[in-house]
């Protein structure tokens, strides 16, 4: 099981050379508690956190990376906040293939951990990911590099990397089996914006090649610190805009626009809008979804679910619709963001005695 499943549907490669690490086929599960609180009885989570690397840029990278393979490339530039520079770390090093990754500013301690366990090359780079014109520079420059005939600039985005974003498009390929009814509304976080076009295009081709009666509305998510196309589709507005980013939340700091443009127009054309989340909400639902939903995940995860909320409570989500939140990343990815969650981890050693009297204590829920 794994992206190749969908072979028909995304970047030919000659099977020798389809590399996999279990990637894709990951679990659609109801809400118990948020969704019914909200009034939503029908609200899904995408479980993309549970992937080999633990976010959902692995069907990016399997699907680049052996189509690196296929043209006998032998070294990988990737741009990353963490979840595309692990996904890639990963997979190039079941390749054989050197991987370079230049760093956002701020990518968590943890996730660079990740990569050099895969034995990735790191460039933290000041400015990038924030200061839109260091932005374009790095972008450019691995352009540059990329374009040698040993090397190959992926980038999970189509503008940069067209035939692994076919990988992801499998999430949309993936979702309508998994459920009993049609699905109405898709959330999904975007930086980028590569994601929810993928998944548009996922349930396009199941429309043409499949007889999906129906494509869901695909839903634009961004924080508020970096909302380069959320309110432009929401506006009704064609094209998106170049920001200084001020989110905090990591994996959603992308200030150039990328596939933004492209996303206004894929996602618009199937009724989906915009939708802008602050990050203290973002960080409040993260503590949610673990603690009453049994998902752990990162912040750029809970955007999802917090706008699906806030849809709700405007009355732009009808009580019985069928939605699904996408769940990008696992928690293990950002340390900084689970303290702020739990407090400092001060689990100090008692005695048996204390235990003892502790668990029979009747706790009060």
């Amino acid at each position: 099981m794994s992206v190749w499943t969908w072979a028909e549907a995304i970047e030919p490669v000659p099977p020798q050379h389809r590399l996999t690490l279990g990637e894709g086929h990951t679990p659609l599960v109801a809400s118990r508690s948020i969704g019914p609180r909200a009034g939503l009885s029908g609200l899904f989570f995408k479980l993309e956190n549970l992937s080999a690397t633990g976010s959902y840029k692995d069907r990016f990278a399997a699907v680049a990376v052996s189509d690196m393979l296929a043209r006998g490339q032998t070294r990988c530039l990737a741009t990353s906040s963490g979840n595309t520079g692990a996904a890639l770390a990963a997979y190039c090093a079941a390749a054989g293939i050197d991987c370079h990754v230049a760093l956002v500013e701020t990518a968590p301690l943890e996730k660079c951990r990740q990569l050099l366990a895969y034995g990735a090359r790191l460039h933290r780079i000041r400015g990038f990911g924030f200061r839109p014109e260091v932005t374009a520079e790095v972008l450019s420059a691995l352009q540059e590099f990329g374009t040698r005939p040993d090397s190959a600039m992926q980038i999970s985005a189509y503008r940069y990397s067209p035939r692994g974003m076919t990988g992801v498009q499998t999430i949309g390929l993936e979702l309508p089996a998994q459920v009993t009814a049609p699905i109405d509304h898709v959330f999904c976080p975007a930086g980028g914006c590569g994601a929810a076009v993928a998944i548009a295009r996922g349930f396009r081709w199941l429309a043409a090649h499949r007889g999906l009666a129906r494509v869901p509305r695909i839903e634009i998510v961004q924080p508020r610190g970096n909302d380069t196309i959320a309110s432009a589709l929401r506006r009704g507005e064609r094209e998106g805009r170049e920001i200084v980013c001020e989110t905090k939340i990591s994996g959603l700091q992308v200030p150039n626009l990328i596939d933004g443009n492209l996303a206004i127009a894929e996602c618009g054309s199937t009724g989906g809008t915009g939708h802008i989340v602050d990050d203290d909400e973002i960080w409040h639902v993260q503590s949610r979804l673990a603690r009453e939903e049994g998902i752990f995940c990162e912040p750029a995860s809970a955007a999802a679910t917090a706008a699906v909320l806030r849809a709700a409570a405007a009355g732009e989500v009808p009580p019985d619709a069928v939605v699904v939140a996408l769940v990008t990343g696992s928690g293990f990815k950002d340390a900084p963001s689970i303290e702020r969650m739990t407090g400092p981890a001060a689990i100090p050693v008692v005695e048996f005695a204390d235990f003892r009297r502790a668990v029979a204590t009747p706790t009060t829920v």
